[in-house]
């Protein structure tokens, strides 16, 4: 089987790759720019990378052509809320152009190929908390940008899969964090600030935004696992929500991290790091993927944040 990954360089998109590769595939990537990427270094070998850019319909198709893969998981995007606040037309731009031009690349060159539209759960918006847990049937709410975006993204998919037949499975995953996801985002930030206390490069004070919100956060490792068989088992059409089916709030996994350093932290509220719109709770129903494909959530959050803090430790020895 070969498969393709766009975005493959990225967080989620390296860890794909390890599955795959795990899986035995013959797994190709497509990335921005060529040269050396840190977080593929490991598989060496064991993947190809075409460099294109989703935006760029010409070269979508010349990817598509030279490679043509049997499975195509679609993870490159825009994924940053507070750049989608800022550049809101360049994320749209990005995340519905750029999947379009994935669509009509594959509908053109492998029209048999199965295709993984990665969706989000920040479609479901401000969800009430008599709702919870959130499955596939919650109205769409997008709150921010790259909600929209990412509405764009889903409905584009079930259109060309009602429409032309293509072999689309959508699937909306909630807030997975892990090893090498950039400090853009919450927990990687507090795992990169920790390392670096740790180290003495800066003092001991944490400046936090929101602490009360509550996120169903899953292991991307898991994640990558649940794209594999949304893929493979999943029905042409369908969507499916992934996340662990459980919420935490953002301070009980900086207390968690907090316990896991020796260092003596203080942690102080910075006005400047809350976002417009910011949701009170997102918790996922995760119960048609497991239905359908028998996936669950494996890796204990109390493994996640100790393996990202350790990866942050790596990388501040690494930079000294």
């Amino acid at each position: 089987m070969r498969v393709l990954i766009t975005g493959i360089s990225g967080f989620a998109g390296s860890h794909l790759a390890d599955t795959c590769v795990a899986q035995g595939a013959e797994v190709w990537g497509l990335t921005q720019t060529p040269g050396p990427q840190p977080n593929l270094a490991h598989l060496g070998e064991r993947i190809s990378l075409f460099t294109a850019n989703i935006t760029d319909e010409a070269g979508m198709h010349a990817a598509l052509a030279a490679i043509k893969p049997d499975r195509i998981f679609h993870l490159a995007a825009q994924a940053h809320v507070p750049t989608a606040w800022s550049n809101p037309a360049g994320t749209l731009t990005t995340n519905i152009l750029g999947q379009l031009n994935v669509i009509l690349a594959l509908q053109q060159h492998v029209p048999e190929a199965r295709l993984l539209a990665v969706s989000s759960s920040n479609v479901y918006g401000m969800v009430e908390e008599k709702d919870l847990p959130v499955n596939e049937t919650a109205p769409f709410r997008p709150a921010d940008p790259y909600a929209v975006s990412k509405v764009g993204q889903d409905m584009l998919a079930l259109q060309y899969w009602q429409s032309h037949g293509l072999h689309i499975v959508r699937v909306r995953p909630f807030n997975h964090i892990g090893p090498r996801q950039t400090p853009d985002f919450v927990i990687a930030r507090f795992a990169r600030e920790l390392a670096r206390m740790e180290a003495g490069i800066v003092p001991p004070l944490l400046k936090v935004g929101n602490m009360s919100a509550k996120r169903d956060f899953t292991d991307v490792r898991d994640v990558a696992r649940a794209y594999w068989l949304a893929l493979e088992k999943g029905t042409p059409g369908a969507v499916y929500t992934i996340g662990s089916g459980a919420a935490r709030s953002i301070d009980e996994m900086l207390q968690i991290m907090l316990s896991l350093t020796q260092v003596d932290i203080t942690v102080e509220s910075d006005p400047a790091l809350l976002r417009p719109g910011d949701l009170p709770v997102l918790q996922a129903d995760p119960s048609a993927v497991q239905a359908q494909t028998g996936w669950r959530a494996a890796i204990p959050l109390e493994q996640t944040l100790e393996d990202t803090l350790d990866y942050w430790r790596g990388q501040i020895r690494a930079a000294c």
